[in-house]
């Protein structure tokens, strides 16, 4: 009879993380066995006599089961057990985001740990308001031994907490994407005249320092102003003074820490398509706006209730009052539209003559799902549905 190995504790377990760690502790490539027959079912490092363990999958993409190979290591498996089940040390993870705001002073989360800090003083800077201002995040994050391990969790937190200030920041937040685009760019040179255009990849690099560190950095000599949060998603816009934050951001950052894993793994696929609805809006309006109603739906619960009536009820309950109900009808037609194929937005289409109805109507429909997504999800990490 196998010995399955996987422990009833580690259900709460990041499901990444633990594959993470299984393929750094036992070595790589890994190698499936007869794929067609046993797609589900993946060997470490490889099958057959060098195989340390087996693991099994399910169609959800879980871990179901992890039996011993016949070049099995019980040290090996002893070190993984330990890996997962420590609770520290905890050390301070730091990496690069941007902010749609120019960030000139530091924020720092008292009881979250999470730290916001401007740029060193010799980083690239853009040269207009209107750009991706990059900015430091320092957070706590669990390490390792093994540095592949604790920078996978580093880059990780730091994806899940931008993505998380996306949602709480005014504006927009955001990360250079890990698969970059090539691109033709008009490339303005400073001091030349005229424009040259050449072909780019997409990237952002600066020295700034450890990529984790014992402690904060020290703050910068101007401190973030903070300010009340009804008056922070009413007024806080583009007029030249950089980014500002609310005053509840270490609340609400803490609400996300303290969340179930299964809400956090809803959120973080909500914060996704937040982010996925910034980045589609110059290529495809329609792709944007559908990305928000599913960051909505990644959040409503799941029952008797269909998908309209639960993206109505979503929407009532954490954003009540900023919308009318025939609108939010005309938002989920409009979304069945465009992922049925059976409509696009007329700005898609090149057909967006500016003030006629046809498109005014969904800028109108769009700008009200921005705003009420953002406000359903803030909302609802305070008050998220029990699981």
């Amino acid at each position: 009879m196998s010995t399955d190995l996987l422990q009833s504790g580690w259900t709460d377990l990041d499901a990444a993380e633990l594959r993470f760690i299984l393929i750094e502790r036992f070595g790589r490539p890994g190698q499936y066995d007869s794929r067609d027959s046993n797609p589900n079912t993946f060997y470490l490092p490889l099958a057959g006599s060098s195989c340390r363990i087996k693991l099994t999958f399910s169609d959800s993409k879980q871990i179901v089961a992890i039996e011993p190979g016949p070049a099995f290591d019980a040290a090996q498996w002893e070190q993984v057990v330990e890996e997962i089940e420590r609770t520290g040390p905890y050390k301070l993870g730091r990496d690069c985001s941007f902010s749609s705001f120019r960030v000139a002073g530091s924020w720092r989360g008292k009881r979250s740990g999470v730290q916001i800090l401007p740029p060193p003083a010799d980083a690239p800077r853009a040269p207009f308001e209107m750009a991706e201002h990059p900015f430091i995040l320092e957070y706590p994050v669990k390490v390792s031994d093994l540095w592949p391990i604790t920078n996978f969790r580093r880059m990780r937190e730091h994806r899940q907490l931008t993505f998380l200030l996306n949602v709480l920041l005014a504006g927009g937040t955001t990360i250079q994407p890990r698969r970059p685009r090539h691109l033709w760019a008009i490339v303005h040179e400073e001091g030349v005249a005229g424009q040259e255009v050449k072909w780019v990849q997409e990237f952002y690099f600066a020295n700034f320092g450890e990529a984790v560190q014992d402690e904060l950095s020290p703050p910068a000599a101007q401190a973030l102003e903070e300010v009340d949060p009804e008056t922070y998603y009413a007024t806080v816009g583009h007029d030249g003074r950089g980014l500002r934050v609310p005053a509840d951001l270490d609340d609400s950052i803490c609400c996300y820490m303290r969340l179930s894993k299964t809400n956090r793994e809803k959120f973080s696929r909500a914060g996704f398509w937040m982010d996925m609805a910034s980045r589609q809006w110059t290529v495809s309006v329609s792709a944007s706006f559908a990305s928000l109603v599913i960051a909505i739906e990644a959040l409503a619960e799941r029952g008797t209730l269909g998908p309209t009536a639960r993206f109505r009820s979503f929407i009532d309950r954490y954003a009540p009052g900023a919308s009318l109900e025939k609108r939010r009808n005309e938002m989920y037609a409009l979304r069945s539209d465009i992922l049925h194929g059976s409509g696009l937005i007329e700005m898609d289409q090149d057909a967006d003559f500016g003030w006629a109805p046809p498109e005014q109507k969904e800028k109108d429909i769009m700008k009200e799902l921005w705003g009420l997504t953002r406000i359903g999800m803030r909302n609802w990490l305070k008050n998220p549905t029990p699981t």
